[in-house]
C-alpha cells in the first residue's frame, strides 16, 4: 500500500538514511552508506558484492521475505512502475543470494520483492527489455533477515501488518522466542518490538473484520489487544464485527482501520442496568471499571468503580480515551 506505515517506520528509522528508494537516482554517498551498513551487518561474512542484471523469472522471494504478495498489483506498485519507466531502468539493486538446488531459479530475493514484481509487470506489459538489478551476497538465514530489515526499515510502503508478521516468524526461528534478544540484535527498543508483534498476535476473528489487513496498524492493535484477551469483551467486539462486515458486503461501506477499531472498542461499552443513562467501561477482567454520562450541558461526568480489579494505568488510559473521543 503506497501510503504504508508511517508511525512505526519513522520511529525505527531515526538515524538511518531516509532516501526514497528507486524514486530517483541515488547519490554515491547513499549507495556507499547502504553497502557499508549491509557489510557491517553481515559481520564480515559477505564474501561477494557482485551486482548484475538478471532475468526476474530466475528469481524467487525468500521464504521469510516481508512482502504480502497478494497485495502487490499495478496500483500498489505504481510509484515504482513510473520511476522505472522514467529512468528507463531499475536504479537501486535488490539483494539476493545464490541458490544451488533449485533447477527453476538461480537466486532468492532477500530484499527487493516489490522491485522484482515491478520488473516482471513491465516485461509483461510491452517492456521485455527490462531486467532485474541485483546484488549477490552470501549470508545465513538470520543475517538475511537482518539485511532485509535494514534494507526495508526506512520504506514507508511496508505496512505494520507485513513487518509484524515478518518479525513474528523471525522471533521463533532465530531468537527462540526471546523478544529481548531480538530487540538487541535489531537495535530497536523492546517496547516498540512488543507493540509491533501485537499486530500479528490479534485473534484471527478480529483480523477478518478489517477490509484490508494493511489497515491494522500498531495504533489499532494497541486499542484492541487489551480487550481481545477478555472473553466477554472479545465476544462483544466479534458481534459488532459481524455488523461491520455485513455493511461492507451488502452496502459497500468500507471503514478505515481506525474507524473499525473505534466501533469494536465502543461495542465493549454497555448501558448500565436500570436505564439510568450511565454507560459502563469494563476493565480487561470484564468487571465495570468506569461509569460515565455525557451531555452538551454538563459535559463528561465520570465515576471510578471501586474494587474493579483494574490498575491505575488501565483506569487512566480509559479516562484519557474518553476525553479524546
Amino acid at each position: 500500500m503506497s501510503k504504508g506505515n508511517r508511525g512505526f517506520g519513522s520511529s525505527l528509522t531515526e538515524g538511518l538514511d531516509d532516501a526514497e528508494l528507486d524514486a530517483s537516482a541515488p547519490s554515491e554517498s547513499i549507495m556507499a552508506s547502504r553497502s557499508q551498513t549491509l557489510a557491517r551487518l553481515a559481520s564480515g561474512k559477505v564474501v561477494t558484492d557482485r551486482t548484475e542484471w538478471v532475468d526476474p523469472a530466475r528469481c524467487r522471494p525468500w521464504r521469510l521475505h516481508n512482502r504480502d504478495l497478494d497485495h502487490l498489483d499495478e496500483e500498489t506498485c505504481r510509484d515504482l512502475i513510473d520511476a522505472f519507466l522514467s529512468a528507463k531502468k531499475q536504479r537501486i539493486p535488490a539483494i539476493v543470494r545464490k541458490l544451488h538446488n533449485d533447477p527453476d531459479h538461480d537466486y532468492e530475493i532477500i530484499a527487493g520483492v516489490r522491485r522484482w514484481w515491478t520488473v516482471q509487470w513491465l516485461r509483461a506489459h510491452h517492456h521485455p527489455e527490462y531486467e532485474y538489478l541485483v546484488t549477490i551476497q552470501h549470508v545465513s538465514d538470520e543475517e538475511a533477515f537482518r539485511v532485509s530489515d535494514i534494507e526495508n526499515r526506512s520504506r514507508k510502503d511496508i505496512s505494520d501488518w507485513e513487518r509484524a508478521n515478518e518479525y513474528l516468524r523471525a522471533l521463533d526461528e532465530f531468537y527462540d522466542g526471546s523478544q529481548s534478544e531480538m530487540a538487541e540484535h535489531l537495535k530497536i527498543s523492546r517496547s516498540w518490538l512488543s507493540r509491533l508483534l501485537d499486530v500479528a498476535r490479534l485473534p484471527t476473528e478480529l483480523i477478518e473484520v478489517f477490509a484490508d489487513t494493511h489497515d491494522i496498524t500498531v495504533r489499532v492493535a494497541r486499542d484492541l489487544k487489551p480487550l481481545s484477551g477478555d472473553a466477554r469483551a472479545l465476544a462483544l467486539m466479534l458481534d459488532e464485527g459481524k455488523d461491520i462486515r455485513a455493511q461492507r458486503d451488502d452496502l459497500g461501506v468500507r471503514l478505515s482501520g481506525p474507524e473499525v477499531a473505534k466501533r469494536l472498542v465502543g461495542a465493549t461499552v454497555v448501558k448500565a442496568k436500570g436505564g439510568s443513562g450511565e454507560l459502563v467501561v469494563p476493565a480487561t477482567n470484564g468487571k465495570p471499571m468506569l461509569r460515565y454520562t455525557r451531555s452538551a450541558r454538563s459535559g463528561l461526568s465520570l465515576k471510578v468503580v471501586p474494587r474493579s480489579g483494574a490498575g491505575v494505568d488501565e483506569v487512566l488510559a480509559a479516562i484519557r480515551k474518553l476525553l479524546t473521543e
